[in-house]
């Protein structure tokens, strides 16, 4: 016999969020690992919030909310806040029941301070990797490293004298007519004016020069898992000067190895790998010049493996501007750019870890 078609809702509904998500979907693992590292910081968290006053929006809720951005390539806040509202999924990950309303867009702005005076994306990626090396995914000799562009939210036409004023608007538009033809910009006397942080960078000869800042990236060899991420201006000694500092926080007394590619051979950074209790397993750059590698390291079976295995890095900067939506900046200035990038780094190390089979449900 044929149902009828009623379209009538029901008042009341006693199926939670938590058994509408199937029990072998791949978001159970990356939950209960974030819960784990949520929970861990929970002291971090009493420290960012007066003991006085109002309840906030918890600040695991905003965090769960931002991996999912990173995990299911969301664009922006306000399409996070839509789609939160209405899949189930998105409410039982975030925390949220089936008649909770969910909070403004505007929240993850006014919020935003607070975690970045905080680090607390720093210190979430720091509880992650604490998670990978309980379950012995890290590796503790051989890392490689490496660097990325990532395009700044400002236009070129932004990219003005340090002393001119705004120019009159042009044409009965509020978008005006520039013509840059001739004029020299150099960082000494020009600067964005919406975004003064990112710097005008080309990547390489015959190339357009953009607005840009500069990802930094850690991974370890083992698994290709992230141990350190960090954002700076694009200059052309970023990426050393970036692979120099994160070499060093490394802890532990054992020597390590560094892979990297030819941008990375020179004198003053392998010899700043070797202070740093590191051997720098770095491709060799002879093109017109002498390398900085010669045939005491070249020699060696475990060079020619790092320089195979450094590529991964690779997969791991694909995820974050393919998935993680880092292809270019959503945000304006060094540090917002940086949490953004960091907590991406984090997401991709759950994702990793998920499939390596850490947690199981």
């Amino acid at each position: 016999m044929r149902g009828p078609d009623i379209q009538q809702d029901t008042l009341f509904s006693t199926v939670s969020p938590e058994q509408r998500v199937p029990k072998d979907h791949p978001l159970r693992p990356i939950r209960q690992m974030v819960d784990q590292a949520l929970q861990a910081l929970d002291g971090e968290f009493d420290t960012l919030y007066a003991d006085l006053g109002r309840d906030s929006i918890p600040p695991e809720k905003l965090l769960r909310a931002q991996l999912l951005m990173a995990l299911y390539t969301i664009r922006s806040e306000r399409q996070l806040v839509e789609q939160i509202d209405y899949n189930l999924l998105f409410r039982w990950f975030v925390g949220f029941s089936m008649d909770d309303k969910v909070w403004h867009h505007s929240t993850f702005t006014k919020n935003r301070d607070r975690l970045l005076e905080g680090e607390v994306a720093h210190k979430f990626f720091a509880q992650v990797l604490e998670q990978a090396q309980s379950a012995d995914l890290l590796s503790k000799e051989h890392f490689s490293v490496d660097g990325t562009l990532v395009e700044a939210l400002a236009s070129l036409k932004s990219y003005r004298p340090k002393d001119e004023e705004e120019p009159p608007t042009q044409d009965g538009g509020r978008n005006p007519t520039i013509d840059f033809r001739g004029e020299k910009r150099r960082r000494e006397t020009h600067e964005s004016k919406t975004d003064p942080d990112a710097l005008l960078f080309r990547k390489s000869k015959g190339t357009t020069a953009k607005l840009n800042y500069m990802g930094h990236l850690l991974m370890e060899n083992r698994h290709g898992l992230v141990v350190d991420a960090r954002v700076t201006q694009a200059t052309g000694t970023a990426e050393r000067e970036a692979a120099i500092d994160m070499v060093e926080a490394l802890t532990g007394t054992c020597r390590v190895t560094v892979g990297a590619d030819k941008n990375y051979d020179t004198k003053g950074f392998v010899e700043a790998m070797r202070c740093a209790n590191a051997t720098p397993h770095v491709a060799q750059n002879d093109t017109n010049r002498s390398s900085a590698i010669d045939g005491r390291t070249t020699r060696h079976e475990g060079y020619r493996t790092s320089l195979t295995i450094r590529k991964r890095i690779e997969e791991c900067f694909g995820w974050l501007k393919t998935v993680g939506g880092l292809r270019k900046s959503r945000f304006v200035g060094q540090k917002k750019l940086d949490f953004h990038f960091v907590l991406g780094a984090a997401a991709y190390n759950l994702v990793r870890m998920r499939n390596l089979g850490v947690v199981t449900c």
